[in-house]
């Protein structure tokens, strides 16, 4: 596998459907590697979108 085939949707837009969610499932206190899995993104990914709406996402302990 060459560099950069780690994830199929590298780099898509932000589906309004998918902003909604995220939000959804941050307010719930689910935790970041979670969200990541359920929307099939990055932790990366949903780091950066979280920050950018000023969303905090829980932490494992």
């Amino acid at each position: 596998m060459a560099k950069g085939e780690g994830f199929e949707r590298h780099r898509q837009p932000w589906t309004q459907d998918e902003v909604q969610k995220l939000h959804t499932l941050a307010k719930k206190g689910m935790a970041l590697k979670a969200i990541a899995k359920a929307m099939t993104r990055s932790e990366e990914s949903i780091k950066d979108r979280a920050q950018l709406d000023g969303l905090a996402i829980a932490k494992l302990r």
